[in-house]
């Protein structure tokens, strides 16, 4: 009999479904079934309840047919025990319940109908009726290398046994049961196909279960489940009876009492064993980003599996059982970690990562005994306390959200980096240490003399840089603290902190004690001594030590490695799941030592002899530095006698971020010539004559990619190269990249042969013309079209060592995915033909006929060949017979073909336009047909190396067809992850069904739900279709349709949907592909060496089993590289290209060799078991893991996979191409770096990886972001530094300085001061500036070299440079940093959907002025005025490039804007910018300054949550209010750093230093805080007086005038404009008309006004009240009709609030006009708009886009509103021209003279004038 056979008895009763009599299993109410703990009532089933006593399969089940006509698995004899099975309730609703017709199985259904696709799978369709069969489905062409034939151990059939009985007894979904039956067959298939069925199954057993690198294995360790079964007595997975066995607790002997039992299965038990663990897994839904804890499950699911309970059970599980009851406990924890209920709906809550479970915590809890000891059931006793086979039926009694626990606290912090990164601070600030103290001899030598130049002690002079080492112990002491906060103490796993502590205190105090002990306790003679000396030195060599020791070793290991600790598992967890770092073979571990030793020589080297020693004398002078005579009638010389000391301090930290910013650069210059150097050993440069190339082209393409070793030698090669190449380049005419005239040079001809009735192919022309070094280019195909792009790239690609090609039909199988949200599909006509936006001025057709004229003509000719249309090559002459006359009628005709691509309207031809188009932009549709190269590939591929195949399907091309197919779908799947498919709109499913139609065999999964029910949550559906699913409803019936415990968008979206679609993905291996991506027909031919890179491609020669430690590491992922089609879209679609290229191609190359490369997203290829055992291809936290894609490569570092990458195959890759969505991009990647730096996966890898491993690992993540930070902080302290310097050599004199003098030459004249060596100094930073911002361009320059030329390079460079791109990357810096810092600062990482179109729009001058002003137009603006301030007192010519670089930061948003310099367009948008300005005042508007300004507010104070009365404003996703702590530093302590620097600065300007007599000292303090606080009094008087009148008025207008209130704001802003213009004026008249000294003002108080205002927001303010209700009632008096909360609080509240606001619009209106003001010398210039165009997007002015058409009524309106606003726009220019002439020419004309006695009639305010005095009788040194 079959296993599980029915009995006669009881087969009726369980045909028609259980009725009452059926009797219920009493073990399940038995005390020895819950080990006496967790007994249930008699009457309780734990799979069934009262209400669910019907047969779940008895519709599926019949009578079993003829014993001896089945096939019994030897390994487990049949049985005759009876169950009741499970009807088709389990079945998907409303699916075409899809699953294989198992006609002949024992548990088949007879059904009405079925389908059967193209590829053999026949699926059940109900409705008709047709006659039932006898015949069983044919398993054998469906998993054709897993047969009985090839001898499989187990049939398939007998697999599928296997997963029916386990989904009926566990609960599992049909659909899931179906599909992970499948998946696991697919995997056999593959693995059986390449090596025996028998191996294949050992192999994937030992991947998913029990091999050496088995993530279950390494979990059941960890965990110590070894130990938990012991004790448990039972049959497990470390042994069949462990009664008669005593527990071990030797690692060693325990996994060799695991090989033991692995290699004693049966192929049955590995079958039930692999079966249940994808059934577990396959259901998982957001459990899969938790692997331990799915292990867990796993785990007991087999304790139950191996019971006696288990083959005891008659019952079915009631419907999905182990949905429900064991992984909807641990959806519903995570959920309610992010959601909670209000108003009845579900809203975020506002909690950050430190506070939230996420998954990696609860993951983490299984990793240890401890926390798995944790479990507690309701009753309060352990889980692991019942009895193994109860365990899986008591999850779901389990409270999760007690027993979880955060195991890593992602606090908010910057203190992130000095714990995860110790080691780089150690190694750049005591090696700045010991170079700037040895350079610093003045502060440590006692009673130095300049002209003396004494000298330090030698025991100082050793002692003094030897606090480098108590440097290096501080930094570790305080990592060590943060790790004790980071990692909580209560988490098992957590190391030992306070050992490490002590040992590091105690090298700080051994590297403090003998400094002090010279500094403290000797004096000057004593300093001489030979003991101190002695001390000295000894001290010296120790800190050495001390610093290499904490350099090299990890923070971790600091006393030593903790893994295999005498035998000890207390860490083993650690090691397994953070620390598994596969070691580097030793030449590539030694060309990692070669490049960071070479980069760190090179750097330490140039930072000391450009930095520190040109530091070593502005040291020296300023350290000493006495200013004499200088008071302030307040504060006297408080301030200004410091001022060499605070400049001395602003050197030292501009010097110190300036030694870690070039450490960047070296690293590029380094690594990059690494990456040339390995590109040419492998053959990947460009620099090989194409002559020998492209000669040499048949050949490689016969060894390189076709399986050389099985092909047949019946025929030449040029036979099977001939088909290939013919293939090739047909698919490139077919999309119109090559014309039929360079098609026929191309190909390869059919000639007959020497040999009579043969026939051969002869060689293409271009082949023959190339081998003879005659030029091709132009001849064959344009040059540097897309044709000669992908040719030469194949060309050069099959030069390199690929792997050998095995014959497709035993290569390894794998799938395509493609996640997808909103994407375009397929564009439309409608979106081609006509402009998207009134602001642009081409049509998306027309732009694309620009960019690909080529092409376009192509798709012309072609589209004329197949409307029977001539060609003009067929009427070439004719035209010449009958002239012009019949050309221009001929042209006439053609006008539609050339205009919008047809002539006819029908479909065919209007779908051929649609198609050219989304195949030339950014489309689904385009990603999808590229991957489906692969299939066309694999098709070509297995017909030329099978030439007989034809003779085996009897010559009959549609058997042919069929058999390639099979083929094809056997080894290659492409499956579209479209989360939003259930609720696309009509033309998005429209487009969906043509992607079905043209490729069925495409698998498209997405999110489907069942309407709620009784106050229920909707049910949520996991489906797949595919083209051969049946259409009803106007809908696709589903494949599969497998429920889930809820909407599995918990994250940002991306992972989730990739997650979703995971179980339906087939296959070995695992491509991840984004919708912006492309594929050609070439490198899908590669496709079976890429996949050989992961090394699994030859027969299992070793046991895995065995008790060998010869296990190779698995290749995890194996990357590529990627081409940017979008690099030719103008200037910023270049730039974008340009930084992928570098690092996806030559970055990527050298990362591999040395370790340091992870998981970018695309295209990678990866190990599918390896990565969904290890928690899938990406992690979904919200925010927290934003970029999703690189936890994936970080989780398979830490646990034990290799990364490699292949630079022989590429895919097509397109990116942004407009300023708004590079810098959108460019932020989603800053604030996703921001929270990498927070993630656990930084602080294990950052203090756990090896040294040199730590370096490339930083550099090429964190190092790159935080570089942009040092960049920018370096220019702001650099200006700071300008300010100072300018301050002090504006008002004193300076001594003549030589550089090659004396060292202690005396001071010129007497008096003076010594500021020249700080000048010197500050050129050599901005040199150094300048070429860390040059420097990027390097790797762009070499990676053009190598892969187009040395012309083509320089080209490129050129035209960037031109286009002025410099200045771009300037801009996109200063975003990178902002974007990390906002983020750390407030958080909010969210996925941003860039957008991928063509930017050929203008954007409004509003809009990129609100976009772009909080990041960096405001500080390009200070930047620019201290800019000024240093130009104006302290002249060099390297001012030059940070006048450009500043100038960027505030002009790059418009300089970038198409048409921003069109005349007309200029002055409409003026009008919309004073609309913004003055809108939203009266009524609430989005798109207004107001609405800007409050939403800037709102990231600190947050939104209140709730109104009363009111729904809850969370509803809206309102902004919660940022940490204090978190605010301190970015929002309280820079702006104090600004605004302290700046006063001593102007303090000492005016403190009139030189001048003996202190009664003429004036009140220069005092007048600058006076000014700060003019404009803001002006406010508040303006405010009260508007306040009077709204509220006394306010009443009785609003009924007349409905904008009374924005009256009242216009008023109020007006006044406060005017005041700000008044505060300058007058400033300028106190400063004595002195413009430096009045511009250092306006800095101070703009620091002032940054200080107080951010004081005020994040002090004073509440959270802002959504709505802008409190706005309005202030200018409109309507406080009391409106429902504010809390009037009084918020009246309060909106008076501070008006105050910030008035005194900000002030400062947005002038700085706004400014910038305006500063385009009109380019506006005024003629058809300046052309030359612009040309340099955005690289079109000649005779392909320019055209002005808009308007009608005649829109062109009088653009007229009118011309004329009215460029006369209020000239009007304001002139007003502002006139505040700087005006006061100039007046005071000529007066002759107003500022003296000491004016200046006390203003209360000593006015500053008197003064030139430079210099006292020859005082000294400023000693």
């Amino acid at each position: 009999m079959y296993p599980y056979q029915r009995s006669e008895e009881f087969s009726a009763s369980s045909t028609n479904g259980a009725g009452e009599e059926t009797p219920i299993n009493s073990n399940y109410g038995s005390e020895a079934y819950y080990g006496g703990r967790h007994t249930l009532s008699p009457h309780v089933n734990p799979f069934m309840n009262e209400h669910e006593q019907e047969d779940a399969y008895s519709d599926i089940l019949e009578e079993a047919p003829n014993e001896e006509a089945v096939y019994n698995s030897p390994e487990r004899p049949s049985s005759s025990e009876e169950f009741v099975s499970q009807d088709e309730s389990n079945v998907s609703a409303g699916s075409s319940y899809m699953f294989p017709y198992n006609r002949g199985h024992p548990l088949a259904k007879r059904h009405d109908s079925i389908m059967v696709d193209e590829f053999g799978h026949e699926y059940i369709v109900e409705g008709e009726s047709i006659a039932s069969t006898d015949e069983a489905i044919d398993y054998d062409a469906l998993y054709a290398s897993w047969t009985a034939d090839n001898k499989a151990p187990i049939l398939a059939l007998d697999i599928e046994n296997i997963f029916i009985e386990l989904a009926m007894k566990l609960g599992f979904q049909w659909d899931s049961m179906r599909n992970m039956f499948d998946y696991l067959m697919v995997m056999l298939d593959s693995r059986s196909s390449r090596m025996a069925p028998q191996d294949a199954l050992l192999s994937v057993h030992a991947d998913y279960i029990g091999g050496p690198h088995a993530n279950f294995k390494k979990w059941y360790f960890a965990s110590r489940m070894d130990q938990f079964d012991f004790a448990s007595g039972v049959p497990s997975f470390i042994s069949r009876d462990p009664s008669n066995q005593s527990p071990v607790s030797d690692l060693s002997a325990v996994n060799a009492l695991w090989i033991s039992r692995m290699d004693d299965l049966s192929s049955y038990e590995r079958v039930e064993q692999l079966a249940l663990y994808l059934l577990c897994w396959g259901e998982a839904n957001n459990v899969r980003f938790m692997p331990e804890c799915l292990c867990f499950i796993y785990k007991l699911a087999y304790d139950y599996l191996i019971s006696p309970q288990y083959k005891e059970q008659k019952d079915p599980a009631p419907k999905d059982y182990y949905l429900d009851h064991c992984i909807t406990p641990f959806y519903n924890l995570l959920h309610d970690q992010q959601y909670e209920i209000r108003n009845q709906k579900y809203v975020r809550k506002e909690k950050d990562h430190a506070e939230t479970i996420g998954y990696d915590d609860v993951n983490q809890m299984f990793w240890h005994a401890s926390g798995i000891k944790r479990i507690k059931l309701l009753d309060g006793s352990g889980i692991m306390k019942a009895l193994p086979s109860a365990r899986i039926h008591l999850l779901d009694q389990v409270q999760w959200s007690r027993i979880c626990y955060k195991s890593y606290r992602e606090s908010r912090t910057w203190l992130h980096f000095i714990t995860n990164f110790n080691r780089i601070w150690i190694l750049h600030l005591c090696v700045f240490w010991y170079f700037t103290v040895h350079n610093s001899p003045t502060i440590y030598t006692r009673n130095f003399h300049y002209l003396e130049n004494t000298q330090p002690s030698r025991a100082a002079k050793w002692s003094a840089p030897a606090l480098a080492g108590a440097v290096a112990s501080f930094i570790n002491f305080l990592a060590l603290l943060l790790e004790g906060y980071f990692v909580p103490r209560r988490s098992p796993g957590a190391q030992t902190v306070l050992p490490r502590l002590i040992f590091v205190a105690i090298l700080l105090a051994l590297n403090i004690i003998p400094a002090v002990f010279i500094f403290g306790f000797s004096n000057d003679r004593q300093q001489h001594y030979k003991s101190r000396e002695i001390v000295g030195y000894v001290h010296f060599f120790f800190s050495i030590a001390c610093v290499a020791y904490q350099t090299f070793v990890p923070l971790s290991g600091l006393l030593g490695p903790r893994f295999n600790f005498r035998g000890s598992r207390k860490y083993l967890a650690n090691k397994y799941f953070t620390n598994n770092i596969v070691t580097l073979p030793w030449r590539r571990f030694l060309l990692s030592v070669c490049l960071w030793v070479t980069v760190f020589v090179a750097k330490f080297v140039e930072s000391y002899y450009f930095l520190t020693l040109s530091v070593r004398d502005p040291i020296r002078f300023l350290q000493k530095m006495k200013p004499y005579d200088c008071s302030d009638y307040l504060i006297g010389s408080a301030l200004c006698r410091y001022q060499p000391k605070f400049l001395l301090s602003l050197v030292y930290l501009t010097d110190l971020v300036l030694f870690f910013l070039d450490t960047y650069l070296w690293y590029m210059l380094i690594s990059t010539i690494f990456s040339i150097g390995y590109s040419f050993s492998i053959g990947a440069a460009i620099w090989t004559p194409w002559r020998v190339l492209y000669s040499n082209l048949p050949r490689r393409i016969y060894f390189n990619l076709l399986s050389a070793k099985s092909l047949s030698t019946d025929f030449k090669p040029k036979i099977y190269v001939g088909q290939i190449w013919n293939s090739v380049m047909i698919s490139m005419y077919r999309e119109h990249l090559l014309s039929l005239e360079h098609l026929r040079g191309l190909l390869y001809e059919q000639v007959g042969s020497e040999y009579f009735g043969k026939q051969t192919f002869q060689s293409p022309k271009f082949f023959m013309e190339s081998a003879k070094g005659k030029s091709t280019r132009n001849k064959y195909f344009l040059a540097t079209s897309e044709a000669e792009r992908r040719i030469s790239f194949f060309s050069q690609s099959l030069s390199a060592n690929l792997p050998e090609a095995m014959p497709v039909p035993k290569m390894p199988s794998f799938t395509v995915l493609i996640p997808h949200y909103g994407e375009k599909i397929l564009l439309s006509l409608r979106e081609i033909i006509r402009e998207q936006d009134p602001m642009s001025r081409i049509t998306l057709l027309e732009y694309l006929k620009q960019l690909y004229p080529h092409d376009w003509n192509c798709f012309v000719q072609d589209t004329k060949l197949m409307a029977g249309e001539p060609s003009p090559m067929d009427n070439k002459d004719d035209e010449k017979a009958e002239g012009s006359k019949k050309k221009n009628n001929f042209l006439k005709e053609d006008l539609p073909f050339y205009c919008i691509g047809f002539k006819s309207t029908a479909p065919e031809y209007t779908l051929r336009t649609r198609i050219w188009a989304s195949l030339r932009s950014q489309t689904l549709y385009r990603t999808a047909s590229g991957m489906m190269n692969y299939s066309r590939a694999l098709k070509l591929l297995y017909r030329v190396e099978h030439p007989a195949l034809l003779d085996e399907c009897s010559g009959n091309f549609e058997k042919l067809e069929h058999e390639l197919e099979q083929m094809a779908y056997r080894k290659f799947r492409l499956c579209l992850s479209m989360q939003r498919y259930s609720k696309f709109t009509r033309d998005e499913y429209e487009n969906t069904e043509f992607l079905l139609r043209a490729h069925p065999e495409l698998q498209i999964s997405y999110l489907d739900e069942d309407p709620a029910e009784d106050g229920e949550e909707p049910k949520v559906y996991a489906t797949l279709i595919n083209g051969f699913c049946p259409i009803e409803n106007g809908r696709r019936l589903p494949k599969y349709r497998i429920r889930l415990s809820g909407n599995p968008i918990l994250g940002d979206g991306k992972a989730d949907n990739q997650n979703m679609a995971l179980p339906f993905v087939r296959g070995e291996y695992l491509q991840v592909i984004d919708a912006n991506q492309d594929n050609y027909i070439e490198e899908c031919l590669k496709i079976r060496s890429v996949l050989s890179e992961f090394e699994e491609m030859d027969a299992v020669t070793t046991n895995p089993y065995s008790a060998s430690d010869k296990h190779n590491w698995p290749v995890a992922m194996v990357g590529s590289r990627e081409y940017v089609f979008s690099e030719n879209s103008g200037i910023l679609g270049d730039v974008a290209a340009g930084k992928e290229q570098t690092f996806g191609t030559l970055f990527s190359r050298s990362l591999a060799l040395i370790g340091g490369k992870l998981h970018y997203g695309h295209p990678d290829f990866l190990n599918t078991i390896f990565m969904t055992t290890r928690g899938g291809v990406s992690k979904g936290q919200k925010g927290l893991h934003v970029n999703e894609d690189i936890y994936a490569g970080m989780n398979a570092m830490q646990r034990g996979g290799r990364i490699k990458h292949c630079d022989y195959f590429q895919c097509g890759k397109g990116r942004d191409l407009g300023f708004g969505t590079i810098l959108n991009f460019t932020t989603k990647i800053g604030t996703g770096m921001g929270e990498q730096s927070l993630s656990r996966e930084y602080f294990y890898l950052g203090t756990q990886l090896p040294f040199f491993r730590m370096l490339s690992f930083y550099y090429a993540h964190a190092g790159f972001h935080l570089n942009n930070c040092f960049i920018m902080i370096s220019m702001q302290l650099l200006m700071l530094v300008f300010v100072n310097l300018g301050a002090m050599y504006r008002t004193v004199p300076i001594c003549k300085y030589q550089s090659s003098g004396s060292v202690n030459q005396g001071l010129y004249p007497a008096g003076c001061y010594m500021l020249k060596p700080v000048l010197d100094w500050i050129r050599r930073c901005i040199i150094s500036i300048f070429v860390v911002f040059f420097i990027s361009f390097l790797p762009l320059i070499v990676h053009d070299l190598l892969e187009k030329g040395a012309l083509r390079a320089v080209s490129r460079l050129c035209k960037q440079i031109i286009s002025f791109s410099p200045m771009f990357e300037v801009f996109v810096t200063q975003n990178y940093s902002q974007s990390i810092i906002t983020n750390l600062t407030y958080g909010g990482a969210r996925y941003i959907a860039t957008g991928r179109g063509l930017a050929t729009t203008r954007v409004p001058f509003s809009v990129l002025y609100s976009r772009y002003s909080g990041g960096s137009i405001y500080l390009g603006a200070r930047l620019l005025l201290m800019l000024f301030f240093g130009t104006m007192t302290v002249w060099t010519t390297h001012y030059v490039y940070f006048w450009c670089t500043m100038f960027a930061l505030v002009i790059c948003p418009f300089l970038y804007n198409p048409h921003q310099f069109s005349f007309v367009d200029f002055f409409v948008d003026y009008r919309e910018f004073l609309r913004w300005l003055s809108r939203g005042n009266s009524k609430g508007h989005d798109h207004s300054w107001i609405s800007f300004c409050r939403l800037a507010r709102t990231r600190i104070t947050g939104v209140q949550k709730k109104q009363k009365g009111s729904p809850s404003n969370k509803l809206a996703m309102d902004t919660p209010r940022a940490r204090i702590t978190n605010l301190l530093f970015t929002e309280i302590l820079v702006p104090a750093f600004f605004c302290f620097f700046s006063i001593t600065a102007y303090t000492f300007m005016n403190s009139q230093p030189g001048l003996e007599d202190t009664s003429r000292s004036v009140n220069g303090f005092v007048r600058i805080w006076i000014m700060a606080a003019l404009p803001i009094a002006i406010s508040i008087a303006m405010l009260c007086i508007s306040l009077l009148v709204s509220c006394c008025l306010g009443p009785l207008m609003n009924k007349c005038c409905k904008q009374f209130g924005g009256f009242m704001a216009a008023i109020s802003h007006g006044v406060c404009v005017v005041g700000l213009v008044f505060t300058f004026e007058a400033l300028w008249f106190l400063e004595a008309w002195s413009l430096s000294k009045t511009v250092l003002g306006c800095v101070v108080i703009i620091s002032i006004h940054r200080f107080l205002f951010k004081l005020v927001v994040v002090f004073l303010l509440p959270r802002e009240v959504s709505g802008g209700e409190t706005n309005f009632s202030w200018w409109d008096g309507k406080w009391i009709s409106r429902d504010i909360p809390m009037k009084p609080i918020q009246f309060i509240r909106e008076f501070f609030c008006k105050i910030i606001e008035l005194n900000l619009f002030a400062m947005d209106f002038m700085l706004a006009h400014s910038i305006l003001f500063c385009m009109v010398p380019v506006l005024i210039i003629p058809f300046v708009d052309i030359p612009h165009s040309v340099l955005l997007f690289w079109l000649q002015p005779s392909r320019q886009i055209r002005p808009p058409i308007y009608t005649r009524k829109q062109n009088q309106l653009r007229r009118r509103t011309f004329y009215r606003y460029s006369l209020l726009f000239t009007l304001l220019l002139c007003t502002f021209v006139a505040m700087i002439v005006v006061p100039l020419v007046l005071d000529h004309k007066l002759g107003y003279t500022f003296k000491f006695n004016n200046s006390k009639k203003f209360f000593r305010l006015m500053q008197p004038t003064m030139g430079k005095v210099i006292n020859s009788n005082k000294n400023t040194t000693d």
